[in-house]
Formats: structure tokens, C-alpha cells, sequence
């Protein structure tokens, strides 16, 4: 399959200072990627390559198949981390000018425009001004402007930034329906819960370099480390642990949870067996499989360890 965007060993420097190395990735059509990194790590710069917005020094960028260029981004939506609305423009007026940059015409774009006003109860907010209308209220007329003509390929530079929870569940759930009509989309976050929610596959840059990539399934396989976690109804304190826990907590519910590295000499049924014969009874037992937070967290803390040769 065709991958829609298509990055191949992608460079870019500003002045000494190189924000993207050799990066390559590939979005196939109908899939939802998450791009992740800590602040400053290049992922605006790569996606504004993506975009069309900026050129790379070196290396290639394929949209469908063909070299990327700039009459491809009629065919994507783009919504950049600095939002970019004209203050004294009316809500209305202001989706109805990008519809109309898009390639839509004026009894497409009104109509486009009704209907999104509409669907997201917007109506009554068609007249005001940008600067009228709070932050995540334009937040959506920035988002809404991006998918009104349908694009194959959605960017989104930190599309939850600024949106309280109900509306990032209602953005959520845009992204979603979006990809079920066939749009692919790639989004930068640091909202983790997003990630696990939304995305199919994944891309960790650090210091512009990608340093992980793949489906979420694949990344969460490559991570198990023979770690468990065992739940029990009281305090285990002062019992005589088979091997030290690597961590203890207690949950909201009053659980007294631990978790166990396994190793060849002592596994999981020998762990089983351990808690199942202990005074107090087993309430939980199960393999623990890393969050993608703490893979991130794990990923970028190992790209920051010098190496000594």
C-alpha cells in the first residue's frame, strides 16, 4: 500500500543548529499517527515539511507516491500549535474565506459553513468576532476551518491544546469519524491518554531524531518486561517477600497493589502460587504492560544518557 505522506531521510538546520536528522516515516492511508516528543525535540519543524510550509535541506517527502509539492496541501488541512484566525473577523466569515481558499465555491462553502455551525452548536456565535469569543470556542473554528473540504491528509500541531474536556472528547471524536470517511491524520500531542485512544501507530523524535516507531501493539509487545502486578485486600508489609517489589502502592479503593520483576528462576506461576497461599486474600494479578507515557518517559530518559566508549 501507498503510503499518503512518505518522509525519506528528511535533514533541516537553522543556522549550526540541526532540527531534524534523517528522520523517515510513513502514514498509510487511513491511519492515525501520533508524533510525540518533549518540547523542542523538532516535531513542529518535521511537520511543517510535511505541510508543504518549509523545504528540507535533504532528503524526500512523497505524498501519494509522487514527490511532495506545494499544490499537494490543497488536498491536506493543516492546523499549526500557533493558531492562526484574524481577530476582527466574524466566526462565519472566517470559515467561509478559508472553505473558499480551499478550493470550495461560494454556494459550497455557505453551505459547509451552516452545516458545521450547526453541528457543533456554533450558530449563535456566527457573527462574533474572533476576539469576542473565548479561546476554545476558536479553537474550534480553527479546527473546523482545516476539514471543510475534506482533506486526505489531516496535520494537527497539538490539536488539544487550550480545549476543555468535553471538547477535546468532541475533537476525539471529529478525528475518529474523520478517519472512518478515509482521511489520514497525523497529530503531534503531549496529551498521552490521546495517543492510546486515537492512534494506530507512533513516532518518538528526540534531539530531531526518531528514536522509536511502529503500531501501538507492536511498541507495547517490544516493551514487556516480565513485570506483575498483584493486588491483595490488606497490607503485605510484613510479609516475606520470594523476591523485593519493584514498586508498591495503594489504591483508591484501599488495595495494597505490588509489582514484581519474574526472572527464569522464579516466573509467573511461582508468583501465582506465592500470592495465592498468603493470609491475606489475592484480589488482583496481572502482567503489567507499559503505558505509552511510560514508554515515552523511558525512550526520551535513555536518549538522555550519555554513552561511554
Amino acid at each position: 500500500m501507498t503510503p499518503i505522506i512518505s518522509a525519506r531521510e528528511v535533514n533541516k538546520s537553522f543556522g549550526q543548529q540541526a532540527v531534524s536528522k534523517n528522520i523517515s516515516l510513513d502514514l498509510l492511508p487511513g491511519e492515525i499517527y501520533g508524533l510525540l516528543g518533549p518540547n523542542g525535540a523538532g516535531k513542529t519543524t518535521l511537520i511543517r515539511m510535511l505541510a508543504t510550509i518549509t523545504q528540507p535541506d535533504s532528503g524526500e517527502i512523497f505524498f501519494n507516491g509522487n514527490p511532495l509539492h506545494p499544490d499537494h496541501s490543497q488536498r491536506m488541512g493543516y492546523m499549526p500549535e500557533e493558531r492562526g484566525l484574524y481577530k476582527k473577523m466574524s466566526v462565519a466569515d472566517q470559515l467561509l474565506f478559508f472553505a473558499q481558499l480551499r478550493g470550495l465555491n461560494q454556494a459550497e462553502a455557505k453551505a459547509k459553513v451552516k452545516y458545521w455551525l450547526e453541528r457543533l452548536e456554533m450558530m449563535d456565535w456566527a457573527k462574533k468576532k474572533i476576539e469576542e469569543i473565548s479561546k476554545g470556542m476558536a479553537q474550534k473554528v480553527q479546527f473546523v476551518s482545516c476539514i471543510m473540504h475534506k482533506p486526505e491528509l489531516l496535520i494537527l500541531d497539538e490539536p488539544f491544546s487550550g480545549f476543555d474536556p468535553v471538547n477535546a472528547d468532541l475533537i476525539k471524536e471529529l478525528i475518529l469519524e474523520l478517519q472512518q470517511e478515509g482521511c489520514s491524520i497525523l497529530f503531534s500531542t503531549h496529551r498521552m491518554d490521546n495517543v492510546e485512544e486515537l492512534c494506530s501507530k507512533i513516532g518518538i523524535i528526540h534531539r530531531g531524531e526518531k528514536v522509536m516507531d511502529g503500531s501501538i501493539s507492536e511498541i507495547k509487545r517490544g516493551n514487556f518486561s516480565g513485570k506483575y502486578d498483584v493486588g491483595f485486600h490488606e497490607s503485605m508489609e510484613n510479609t516475606a517477600y520470594p523476591v523485593i517489589p519493584i514498586k508498591s502502592w495503594i489504591t483508591n479503593d484501599g488495595r495494597y497493589m505490588m509489582r514484581f520483576q519474574t526472572s527464569e528462576n522464579f516466573g509467573p506461576q511461582q508468583l501465582m502460587q506465592w500470592a495465592t497461599t498468603q493470609s491475606t486474600p489475592m484480589v488482583y494479578f496481572s502482567e503489567y504492560i507499559p503505558s505509552i507515557h511510560d514508554i515515552f518517559v523511558a525512550t526520551v530518559d535513555q536518549s538522555n544518557t550519555p554513552t561511554h566508549e
